[in-house]
């Protein structure tokens, strides 16, 4: 049925919490998918494939865009930041053990990027500060103007998730829960371009207004010359290249350590 290959539950616009925004797809909804699937590749293959499959999560950066845009659902006037990040947290760890009462014993949870480094530009078209402030240099200390707020945010959601995946892992010793920081991979990307093969961290590959930052990409016709140079490809995303870079330091801890306890592979 080729189901036993990989599958993608995944979405563009995937959130941990469910949105009334039109074409985001909430973390429950992708659940709901996955479990009809388990149940199929139970009773066809057994219960040992489910517990030697590997479940990637990657969730939160969207819930933070809708959480601070000024269009908002009304979320940020319901809850604080501090109480927003603790439900996003709790509904992590819910769907992790969920998730292990599933006999799904290899779990990976992606931590959100700098997401205060590509806020700036993003939020309006009045923003006098650009998304992307790095000299292109390779030196480090060039990225001054990163919302250090919104940096913050993300920052605590990551130290959080990761402490209570440390946990799970204590207290489901047969299980491999794997928490990656994907956060301090792209500040030393964004910090140290050259290093890792990158020359504009300016501009964003595809998009138009102030530094590529204010309109997405619209069309592929858009894009740059040279994307393969570049750290972002709109004012929201990573090129391809980073990516890549941080899968491969995913997988093996090379060249950026980002996983913990262990490394994917």
């Amino acid at each position: 049925m080729g189901l036993e290959n990989g599958i993608n539950f995944g979405s563009t616009q995937g959130t941990i919490l469910s949105s009334r925004r039109l074409g985001f797809q909430g973390l429950n909804q992708q659940l709901c998918q996955a479990y009809e699937t388990l149940q199929l590749l139970q009773l066809q293959l057994g219960q040992e494939v489910i517990e030697s499959s590997v479940f990637y999560l990657s969730l939160g950066k969207d819930d933070y865009i809708n959480f601070l845009h000024p269009d908002s659902s009304g979320a940020r006037h319901r809850f604080s930041k501090e109480v927003f990040t603790q439900i996003l947290v709790n509904q992590m760890i819910r769907v992790v053990k969920d998730l292990y009462n599933a006999n799904v014993k290899k779990i990976i949870c992606m931590g959100i990027g700098p997401l205060g480094c590509v806020w700036e530009s993003s939020r309006d078209n009045d923003s006098h500060h650009p998304s992307h402030t790095s000299s292109n240099s390779g030196a480090g200390g060039g990225w001054q103007d990163c919302m250090e707020d919104v940096n913050d945010l993300v920052l605590e959601y990551n130290a959080l998730l990761s402490e209570r995946l440390l946990d799970l892992n204590f207290e489901f010793p047969d299980a491999q829960i794997i928490f990656c920081d994907v956060y301090q991979a792209m500040m030393d990307i964004i910090s140290f371009p050259r290093r890792y093969g990158f020359e504009n961290v300016n501009r964003s590959c595809c998009g138009s207004g102030r530094y590529g930052g204010m309109v997405g990409c619209q069309a592929i016709e858009m894009a740059c010359d040279e994307p393969l140079t570049h750290v972002w490809w709109d004012f929201n995303n990573p090129t391809q290249a980073v990516h890549s870079l941080l899968a491969e330091s995913a997988w093996s801890c090379k060249p950026l350590d980002i996983c913990r306890p262990i490394s994917i592979e």
